[in-house]
């Protein structure tokens, strides 16, 4: 007798139909192939408890189940519970007719109950595009992989309902949720605003610019002046994510194993990530965490951070190999993950906003006699140098950052609102869009903000008049500027313009956006 079912194995953010085939003879061994790793392999074990423990009996037959296509690494536990349906179909306890239909996923427990795994929205977007009908899932994921429309889920608490489902001995409606009311219901509800900032307009400013153009930001100042605190303000202010980014989000943190343990309000599983991330991970992070890989690859910070914000604060504390192999994806806005058996491709379009002290103690350049630096020249310049120029080539804006007098922090008047800012910045955003809508009708990579400019259209759409020319001349020499921060410095400006509602950059736009580069102007590097 042979025997098919399906499940799916997660390939990056995206996921492969697999077949598992049942063949049953006469006798009692057991073999598994296709590629499976040890988890695979260990199912058998998990199987057979479930099965002996729900009243089934133990196969009787000489089972060889093949896993295709076997050139797929098959990982984890989460086979589980379709090679059981196998299994018990070529037992004859399970009818075969609805096997064609549904994909099967999860992992089972020694007592038969059905545990949470990952990649389930990938795999539920794998089964529609293959046309199956729908599909049967742990409990706990039901509402990740009901996002996907036109498909019908079934979220199942263990083996025993799944094999009732299959059988047709118990009816069990399909999960259904409302995509479009979560998306809109969430996307706003954040307890963090901008309102909550006393002074630091200049800093404000700037992270407005960065919002509204997807510049990456650095921030130099003393410990104790609100880096931290407005970096997390960050995401309040950008626009919110559109349907197809929050999927493309929730397609990452499914893979990452992230969503089945994400809690609303009302308690039930997060469907949907219909906020824009924000990642802060500790200066000690790894690079394979901070990047993604290993044995078997999974998604790091920076892509746990696709369309949203990715904050390393006190900067320079970072491992050097660590903040270098972030350099490509910042360019490419993906990160391409080769091992010898298979590569994955994640995305990584996210904006870096980074915070660091002026120096080692923390001191340099505040205006506050109590607390004078004690760093020597060669014991700053050591520090600002843990910093690469390949790095800094690729963080648009940088500001200094100063501590707020007492007598602003006590000061009641409210400041400008996120809400407030959000409105100026999807404005700047709408501009944009409008102005790189014939470009992104044919390019590979599309483009959503002036930050992601390619040079040619930098030269296309940054056009300077004399005046400017001469002014942004004059600057670069004056200034010390050097000759990295040209292209940035026209992104910049050409987003300060945007804000502005103006066709054409000005000399202020463009006198703002060179007063952003900090390092530049006061040689630190």
């Amino acid at each position: 007798m042979l025997i098919k079912c399906y499940g799916a194995a997660p390939q990056g953010i995206e996921a492969v139909i697999v077949t598992i085939e049942v063949h049953a003879v006469p006798g009692f061994e057991f073999t598994l192939v296709g590629l499976p790793d040890n988890a695979v392999k260990e199912s058998h074990e998990r199987i057979i408890a479930a099965l002996t423990v729900n009243g089934y009996n133990k196969p009787r037959h000489t089972l060889t189940i093949n896993m295709a296509p076997a050139d797929i690494k098959k990982e984890g536990a989460s086979y589980d519970l379709p090679l059981a349906i196998g299994i018990l179909a070529a037992e004859e306890e399970v009818q075969t007719t609805l096997l064609d239909s549904y994909l099967i996923m999860g992992e089972l427990s020694l007592d038969g109950s059905l545990q949470p795994i990952q990649g389930v929205l990938p795999i539920a977007l794998a089964a529609r595009k293959a046309g199956y009908k729908g599909v049967i899932v742990p409990k706990q994921n039901a509402r990740e992989a009901a996002v996907v429309e036109e498909l019908d889920i079934y979220g199942l608490s263990s083996l025993q309902e799944v094999v009732r489902f299959l059988n047709g001995t118990q009816n069990i409606e399909p999960i259904k949720v409302d995509t479009t009311a979560e998306f809109h219901m969430h996307a706003f509800a954040t307890d963090l605003d901008f309102a909550d900032v006393r002074g630091q307009e200049n800093v404000r400013r700037a992270m407005e610019v960065a919002a509204a153009g997807g510049h990456n930001m650095l921030m130099i100042g003393p410990p104790g002046a609100g880096k931290s605190m407005m970096a997390k303000r960050l995401p309040t202010i950008l626009p919110p994510l559109t349907m197809e980014e929050a999927l493309e989000t929730t397609k990452i943190y499914s893979v990452a194993g992230m969503m089945a343990h994400r809690k609303e309000e009302n308690g039930m599983a997060s469907a949907l990530i219909v906020q824009r991330p924000f990642r802060s991970p500790h200066h000690t992070i790894t690079d394979v965490a901070l990047v993604g890989g290993g044995t078997n690859p999974r998604p790091g910070e920076i892509s746990l951070a696709h369309n949203g914000v990715l904050f390393l604060d006190e900067l320079p504390e970072y491992k050097r190999s660590a903040l270098e192999v972030m350099r490509q994806p910042l360019e490419d806005r993906h990160i391409c993950i080769t091992r010898a058996k298979m590569q994955v491709d994640y995305p990584a379009g996210f904006m870096l906003i980074a915070a660091m002290n002026p120096c080692p103690c923390g001191h340099y350049g505040e205006n506050n006699p109590a607390h004078s630096c004690t760093c020597t020249p060669a014991q700053i310049h050591r520090y600002m140098s843990r910093i690469s120029g390949p790095l800094l080539d690729r963080i648009d804006t940088q500001c200094d950052i100063q501590p707020v007098p007492y007598a602003m922090l006590k000061n009641t008047n409210p400041s400008e609102s996120s809400a407030t800012i959000r409105e100026r910045v999807i404005k700047a955003r709408a501009t944009q869009q409008l102005r790189f809508a014939e470009y992104n009708l044919t390019a590979k990579s599309p483009i959503h903000c002036n930050a992601q400019m390619p040079p040619k259209l930098v030269r296309k759409y940054c056009i300077l008049d004399a005046q400017s020319d001469k002014l942004l001349a004059y600057s670069m020499d004056k200034l010390g500027l050097s000759a990295r921060a040209y292209d940035r410095i026209l992104k910049v400006a050409r987003t300060i313009a945007d804000l502005a509602d103006v066709d054409n950059i000005g000399a202020s736009h463009l006198m703002e956006a060179i007063s952003y580069r900090n390092l530049d102007r006061n040689n630190w590097i």
